[in-house]
């Protein structure tokens, strides 16, 4: 089940990545900042990355339109509903990629998932059943002439930010 799982997840960025080199050879692709593209990158790693590993996404890059951010990736583990940050980084730094989700980013995230959890289809006259939402964190190290690396720190931070113990 997994290798025919890893076959398919393989097909399929051997595919998207052709249809990148053909968009780009046309003219078609926009010029982007450096940082932006490495960033894209990364969160294409972690797109394959949650398919080989089963997790079923549903969006990358989405945003709410009048909030500011966006979520770089929903996506469903059975079902659990996953919020994933993705940091890339090219070379390995003192700090690493995941400290840079600092209490902003994670206000953001959770704003944007309530906004999410909110346009869901409800039915009708019942009383809302919402998904149990883990925010997760995933450090994506893109080094020339390596393997991507990937970390997936799960359950990274929740919906609530943890006061420090002033004992």
């Amino acid at each position: 089940m997994q290798s025919l799982r890893d076959l398919r997840v393989g097909a399929l960025k051997f595919a998207i990545e052709g249809l990148d080199r053909v968009s780009r050879l046309g003219g078609r692709s926009p010029e982007l900042p450096p940082h932006l593209v490495t960033g894209l990158e990364g969160e294409k790693e972690a797109y394959f990355y949650l398919l080989r590993n089963g997790y079923l996404v549903v969006a990358t890059r989405w945003s709410a339109g009048n909030l500011p951010g966006d979520i770089d990736i929903l996506a469903w583990k059975d079902t659990l509903l996953c919020i994933i940050e993705v940091k890339t980084r090219t070379a390995h730094d003192l700090a690493p990629a995941e400290v840079a989700v600092d209490s902003h980013k994670r206000s953001i995230l959770r704003r944007l998932a309530r906004r999410y959890l909110y346009q869901l289809p409800q039915s009708k006259g019942a009383q809302p059943v919402l998904p149990q939402v883990r925010f997760d964190v995933m450090s994506v190290y893109l080094l020339p002439g390596n393997e991507p690396e990937i970390t997936h720190f799960e359950n990274a931070f929740g919906w609530r930010e943890r006061r420090p113990d002033r004992s």
